[in-house]
């Protein structure tokens, strides 16, 4: 049976992970995950597709000597910043990816950090707690600053049948970090992209259904330890053999949380419905 290798989450859309060796799946996905968004001053999200150097900044979520939430921000060469977050400031529009959301601003001395590390005017905001998003596909659900399904899930076997296929291009192989998942399974070792056909998860406490496909996007060209755009791959490779009929290449899988619950490296991944009855 397979088994759960690496847990990750996201606290700012688009900047570094954080890895964790138990988490809880709460209703929009792992606790704190993407529940931060950079944005610029008229509230457009900045993502890694046009800035890149998102990769370079290190959140950590803990907590106020009260009890509230903090964020702390480090980057190479500047000092590190702690933000109290603000949870009842006044909702402000924002756009991310062409969808409008909402958003909390977390003040002058985050947007100043963040204008001083990206090269470029910038703000950041807190996903409302009242957030009521719907995300789409098979499975509906809800996530917060998250592309779409709150839940990115890819096995081992999947990326290394990918690595193969650079191999005999000449190319080299990519770390599992330049695809950003939530979830990386191993044990699925007889069939790359099972996570295809997992309709129904149990892992841990938690229960997840089957949303979409991840189709991939210019962020799996960054290497996430720089921040710096690293070439045509994984894109050029995907493209043979992982066309999507809607457009886009694919690779690896969303979900979203039927049962939220404590899930921990080690788990077990149960597959309580595949889509082929299998």
């Amino acid at each position: 049976m397979a088994e759960v290798v690496e847990l990750v989450y996201y606290p700012v859309k688009g900047c570094a992970a954080v890895s964790t060796s138990s988490a809880v799946m709460r209703p929009a996905g792992l606790t704190h995950d993407r529940g931060f968004m950079v944005v610029s001053p008229e509230g457009v999200g900045r993502t890694q597709r046009r800035d890149p150097k998102l990769a370079v900044i290190r959140p950590e979520v803990g907590e106020t000597a009260a009890g509230g939430e903090r964020l702390t921000l480090r980057a190479p060469g500047t000092t590190a910043l702690h933000v109290d977050v603000e949870l009842t400031g006044e909702r402000r529009e924002v756009d991310m990816l062409g969808r409008p959301l909402r958003g909390i601003d977390q003040g002058q001395d985050a947007a100043d950090w963040l204008s001083d590390v990206l090269g470029a005017p910038s703000r950041l905001v807190r996903v409302p707690p009242e957030n009521g998003r719907v995300t789409d596909g098979l499975t509906p659900g809800t996530s917060r600053y998250a592309d779409s399904s709150p839940v990115h899930l890819l096995s081992r076997a999947t990326l290394e049948h990918l690595n193969a296929r650079l191999a005999a291009r000449g190319a080299e192989p990519l770390p599992m970090t330049r695809f950003r998942p939530n979830i990386v399974v191993d044990g699925w070792d007889a069939e790359p992209h099972a996570e295809d056909r997992a309709r129904l998860l149990r892992i841990g406490d938690a229960e997840l259904g089957f949303a979409k496909l991840a189709v991939r996007c210019a962020v799996t060209l960054v290497e996430q330890g720089s921040g710096s755009k690293a070439g045509p791959e994984p894109l050029r490779t995907l493209a043979t053999y992982r066309r999507s009929p809607e457009g886009g290449v694919t690779f690896g899988a969303k979900f979203s949380v039927l049962r939220p619950g404590t899930l921990a490296v080690g788990d077990k991944v149960e597959v309580a419905a595949w889509s082929d009855g299998a």
